[in-house]
């Protein structure tokens, strides 16, 4: 089939890849030039892994183009998707200005029946305005007599494991009442859906929900152990071994209940936002959303809380060696990470920032620029020399094995802050170290005794 990419960002790259890869002819368009540009020269503007390689062989393949020309893509595709942003406003609704902005193009030159799909996170209802604007579009142009269909097809990519996701989805949601749209959606998605059946055919506004439902679960499941990881502090129990506990349920399950610092990136805080939004222009209280989105707020500031407590609030003029920047592993996405809660702590506090992530430094300095407070490190190593302590932010696996007698060495005191409890307390207190996690009694160095 002929497919056309609305967006060239993280859901319309990786999507557009991957119907590439299993034989469709995909066409991706952006307004960002220079971006279509550095595609076309074989430069992926982000990191996920697997990515580049699929990029960049179907494009020498020539069944992945890329371009700023949006009237060629609307002729070129059977299958349109919409895959532009839709950041939040400051009443955290979603702003969908891009996406009526193509659903805009479409109509201006759409010359046979198309199949809309909107596959960015949009409120309930979007479908019917996108409907409309095109309809509306096609009328003031006297070309009422072309037929399409509006489809809701929401993704469902997790930030560093996208590609697989997208070529063996869990499953695939397709919002239509159109069994022509269904038929066609059918066919774009055989490729991914051989094995066994994933396509699950639903209403439009149930399909629209469903994204954001996903994911306000699995945002409530992280803040739900987040709070269970504060009261184990208070009781002086253990939140791993409740994890473990809890976990063994298969009415609960293991995934999203390790307790941590707080979820960030570019889907849960911008989703649960929208749905509060949502739901309180229907005078409907989702006091569960809310709680959940101020229950993730505070625990981004717990950290800090943690070494601001250890230090007597005397943090003028230390140094933190920060381990992890990104808001998760295997992606260089710093969209609402802890990691910019607790550096801009820090500065205010007075204290200087020694960091090193595997993927995210660049954005890093992209954001911060040149500060006479941040030093970026080449390697995990380097910023630990003469900081006063390592904080974690990230679980990315390198972090998860060091050399101790090297962190005892190269920080001016064995202290560590970890905000996603990687390390084991009893075998850190053995060597020495004063280990501070969360959720977890803090184990004090039982060689050396703790010091400040």
């Amino acid at each position: 089939m002929n497919v056309s990419v609305f967006g060239i960002g993280y859901v319309g790259l990786v999507q557009g890849a991957a119907l590439a890869e299993v034989g469709h002819n995909v066409m991706c368009v952006d307004v960002d030039a220079a971006k279509v540009q550095a595609l076309n020269e074989g430069v992926v503007p982000i990191y996920e892994p697997g990515l580049e390689a699929l990029v960049r062989d179907n494009h020498k393949s020539g069944r992945l183009q890329f371009g700023t020309d949006l009237a060629r893509a609307v002729q070129h595709g059977d299958v349109q998707l919409i895959c532009v942003g839709t950041p939040p406003d400051e009443d955290g609704s979603a702003d969908l200005q891009y996406v009526l902005s193509v659903a805009q193009t479409i109509g201006l030159h759409m010359q046979r029946h198309q199949t809309i799909v909107d596959k960015s996170t949009v409120p309930v209802g979007t479908a019917d305005l996108v409907r409309a604007r095109i309809a509306q579009v096609l009328a003031d142009n006297d070309r009422s007599e072309l037929t399409f269909d509006v489809v809701s097809n929401p993704e469902f990519l997790k930030e560093g494991c996208a590609v697989e996701d997208c070529m063996r989805p869990d499953r695939i949601i397709i919002g239509t009442d159109s069994q022509r749209a269904e038929e066609v959606m059918r066919e774009l998605y055989e490729p991914f859906n051989r094995n066994h059946e994933k396509i699950i055919v639903m209403d439009v506004r149930s399909a629209e929900l469903t994204k954001y439902a996903a994911n306000c679960m699995l945002a409530t499941k992280i803040s739900f152990m987040n709070e269970m990881a504060s009261l184990a502090e208070r009781l002086g129990a253990d939140i791993e071994m409740v994890r473990h506990g809890i976990g063994s349920d298969p009415r609960i399950g293991y995934q999203f209940i390790y307790p941590g610092i707080g979820y960030g990136g570019s889907c849960f805080p911008k989703d649960v936002q929208a749905l509060i939004h949502t739901a309180n222009s229907l005078d409907f209280d989702a006091r569960v959303l809310k709680a959940v989105e101020s229950r993730n707020h505070e625990q981004k500031t717990t950290l800090f809380q943690k070494i601001q407590d250890h230090f007597n609030g005397a943090l003028q003029g230390k140094t933190f060696a920060l381990w992890g920047l990104s808001f998760k592993p295997n992606t260089d996405d710093m969209r609402e990470a802890p990691s910019r809660v607790l550096m801009e702590a820090l500065w205010r506090a007075g204290a200087n920032v020694q960091a090193f992530d595997p993927k995210a430094m660049e954005e890093t300095q992209r954001l911060y620029g040149e500060r006479d407070d941040l030093m970026l490190t080449g390697t995990k190593e380097a910023a630990l020399k003469n900081a006063d302590a390592l904080v974690i932010l990230t679980e990315w696996q390198a972090f998860r094995a060091p050399d101790f007698d090297l962190l005892a060495r190269m920080l001016k005191q064995p202290l560590i802050f970890d905000g996603r409890n990687l390390y084991d307390p009893q075998r850190l207190g053995k060597r020495g170290f004063t280990y501070v996690s969360v959720g977890r009694p803090v184990q004090p160095s039982q060689a050396l005794g703790a010091r400040s």
